[in-house]
C-alpha cells in the first residue's frame, strides 16, 4: 500500500473550505495546516496508479493551488512488482501517434 506525504497549498482564505473537503476523503489524513494556507496530509492508496489519481483529484479542487509530494513509500508494491504480481502504468511519458511510449 503506497503511502505519501503531501503539502497542499491554498490561499489563506480558502484553507478552511479545503480542509473540510479533505476531511471527507477516506484516503486522506490531515496532519496540520498553517495560517499561510499550507496543509500537510498523508495519502494512502492501493497502488501508485491510485495515488496519482487521488493527487490529481485534489489538484482539481477549486480552492487548491498546488499539491506537492514530499514523501512516498511503495515498499509493498515494489515487492509485488519484483514477484511479477503487479505491473504499474507508466505515467508522465509522451506517446506517439499509435499510443506507444516514445
Amino acid at each position: 500500500m503506497p503511502i505519501g506525504g503531501v503539502v497542499i497549498s491554498t490561499w489563506p482564505e480558502d484553507r478552511d473550505q479545503t480542509l473540510e473537503a479533505l476531511h471527507r476523503m477516506s484516503q486522506v489524513e490531515v496532519y496540520g495546516a498553517d495560517d499561510k494556507g499550507n496543509i500537510v496530509v498523508v495519502l494512502e492508496s492501493r497502488t501508485t496508479d491510485a495515488m496519482e489519481k487521488l493527487m490529481r483529484d485534489i489538484e482539481k479542487m477549486e480552492t487548491v493551488l498546488s499539491v506537492g509530494l514530499t514523501y512516498l513509500n511503495t515498499e509493498d508494491e515494489a515487492e509485488k512488482i519484483a514477484r511479477g504480481e503487479y505491473v504499474p502504468q507508466i505515467f508522465g511519458r509522451r506517446r506517439d501517434e499509435k499510443g506507444q511510449g516514445m
